[in-house]
């Protein structure tokens, strides 16, 4: 396996991982809107605030690509290339998790709004631990980028 297969795997891990993540999470919160609908149609923006939060791990690997994309070229080294794909792995994982870990938060606080109480601000805080794992990978995954660099 050449170098740069690595870097690949690297990437499509950070992209394709993060982005199923946010899959599942939008799923998760559009079926907590859906349910909250029925009780309660007039809080829609505030459905819309909260389902659309697990969309944001998706757009962090893309970030992690666009950083890493200078350093994929086709005479790659192993060591970039086992950079690419530690980053990959990173930040792969932690934003698959931390989509579905947050939407299930913010599918909870869609449902409480539908059932009429006032948790939007609440759940928008709760929100936001889980995402910081995510963030918190993109920050090592620039960190990698600048030592492979």
């Amino acid at each position: 396996m050449g170098p740069i297969l690595l870097a690949y795997v690297g990437v499509l891990l950070m992209v394709g991982l993060s982005g199923l993540g946010s899959v599942y999470g939008l799923t998760i919160c559009g079926k907590a809107v859906t349910g909250a609908m029925k009780k309660s149609p007039d809080k829609m923006g505030t459905y819309i605030a909260l389902s659309a939060l697990p969309s944001s791990q998706g757009l962090y690997g893309f970030v992690a690509y666009m950083v890493m994309s200078p350093f994929i070229v086709e005479n790659i080294t192993l060591f970039t290339a086992a950079g690419i794909l530690g980053a990959g792995v990173l930040m792969g994982i932690a934003g698959f998790f931390s989509a579905i870990r947050q939407a299930e938060v913010c599918a909870e606080g869609i449902t409480a709004a539908g059932a009429g109480h006032n948790v939007f601000a609440s759940t928008m805080v709760m929100a936001v631990f889980p995402e910081l794992y995510a963030i918190l990978a993109l920050v090592v995954s620039i960190l990698i980028a600048g030592i492979i660099g």
